[in-house]
């Protein structure tokens, strides 16, 4: 029994690395810096992107939630990328931007380092995350994309924002 157990974990496993692959078309990527790690994300999910201006912050909220701010007449809660991610924190600087995002109807900023550009990516340049991703949410990451030089993190952005340890669901958009 437990070897069945097993097996349909890795099944699902599998599936949604295959799922995150095809999700991972050609098509263009804003793609942004966290540390050393360069990722992207689908430029379609992408409002606008703003400098840093420090949030209200929210009370008994989890600490990657920066707080909110008031953006034209719309609550926006601002995620810290960096510590939802799990990675070092860091002191913000003049390249430290909020990437506004439209998520599930939802509108959502992201602080990260800094924005690279906008990159057009083939599905011939992307590649299937390493296995080693699964220990992370395996549907966030989809793929791995080699352009001359750089290694970019492909992320569904919304797979990511929308899971329930993000604690989004109290906020309206």
């Amino acid at each position: 029994m437990e070897m069945i157990n097993e097996g349909a974990i890795v099944a699902r496993e599998e599936a949604a690395r295959s799922a995150a692959l095809t999700a991972a078309v050609g098509g263009e990527y804003l793609t942004f810096r966290l540390g050393a790690e360069e990722y992207g994300i689908d430029i379609l999910k992408v409002q606008e992107i703003r400098s840093y201006e420090p949030p209200t912050h929210i009370a008994n909220a989890p600490g990657f939630i920066k707080g909110v701010v008031n953006l034209r007449g719309v609550i926006v809660p601002v995620i810290d990328l960096r510590m939802a991610l799990g990675c070092a924190s860091v002191e913000y600087n003049d390249f430290t931007v909020v990437i506004v995002l439209n998520v599930r109807g939802r509108v959502v900023g992201v602080v990260v380092d800094s924005v690279s550009d906008v990159l057009e990516l083939s599905q011939d340049n992307i590649r299937p995350a390493p296995d080693m991703v699964a220990a992370m949410d395996a549907s966030a990451i989809t793929g791995i994309a080699s352009v001359q030089d750089r290694m970019l993190i492909l992320m569904d952005i919304e797979a990511l924002l929308s899971g329930p340890s993000m604690g989004l669901s109290s906020f309206s958009h």
